[in-house]
């Protein structure tokens, strides 16, 4: 009778540390940096940001996260983009001219950099 419950004990705590990393792994998205991530890298390029704007902007990017999780992983990648732009131009919106002029020079294109942004 022991020996059973602490089979259950263990069995318990094994899909109990199961569900939490699958949920994290859920939220975070592989090779996704978190809005707060985001702000940091955003920061840095462009100088600090105002309370307002870091709200602003931790919204738009909450939303474009949620947003790229209802779409199917086999279309990501043709739909995420327009996303991303949008979320971009949203972001970009938000910014001084100052501080958009620094944007505009940021490497896009997801977590590792990517292209730098096509100037008009």
């Amino acid at each position: 009778m022991k020996s059973v419950k602490i089979i259950i004990s263990a069995l318990a705590l094994s899909m109990l540390a199961f569900v939490t990393t699958a949920s994290a792994q859920e939220k975070k998205g592989r090779g996704q940096m978190s809005p707060e991530q985001q702000i940091t890298r955003l920061e840095e390029a462009v100088g600090t940001l105002t309370a307002d704007q870091k709200a602003k902007i931790t919204a738009i990017y909450e939303k474009s996260a949620k947003d790229m999780q209802a779409i199917p992983q086999e279309e990501r990648r043709e739909k995420g983009m327009a996303i991303r732009q949008a979320a971009q131009k949203e972001v970009r919106a938000v910014l001084t001219a100052e501080q958009q002029a620094k944007f505009d020079a940021m490497p896009q294109g997801g977590p590792g950099g990517g292209k730098k942004k096509k100037q008009n």
